[in-house]
């Protein structure tokens, strides 16, 4: 997503932005962008489509497929469930530290000892990634 390109500032006056997403655009959305917002939904598109981290702010930790050609919410769906931090970014979730004991991972509740090797298993997989931060 080329925030400097002429196609993205089209899409930004006619839908808005929320944070680094653009809006759906409601009622008011031209059929084209109501197509396009579905087939997000439905994860018809993004299931077929990767990215790589250029921006870790414009990246989503959860739901963007950025690490391993799958999301981590699919990966990891108990965890991402348990997750107070679905909406964050790769750059913020590392910021918070994404160690097994980092601030990263709180919880709705308590975790049972088979979600914790989970977070273990995670964990290993990000210690590939380095970022700048």
């Amino acid at each position: 997503m080329d925030k400097k390109s002429l196609w993205f500032k089209v899409l930004v006056t006619r839908y808005g932005v929320d944070g680094s997403r653009l809006m759906d655009g409601g009622r008011t959305a031209s059929s084209w962008w109501r197509d396009i917002v579905a087939l997000h939904r439905e994860e018809l598109f993004s299931d077929h489509v990767s990215r790589e981290v250029g921006n870790e702010r414009l990246t989503r930790f959860w739901t963007d497929v950025w690490v391993g050609g799958v999301t981590l919410r699919d990966q990891f769906y108990r965890l991402f469930e348990l997750s107070l931090f679905k909406e964050m970014s790769v750059f913020d979730i590392c910021q918070l530290g994404w160690g097994e004991d980092g601030e990263a991972w709180k919880w709705r509740r308590r975790l049972f000892v088979w979600e914790g090797e989970m977070v273990g298993d995670l964990c290993l997989l990000l210690q590939k990634c380095e970022f700048a931060g």
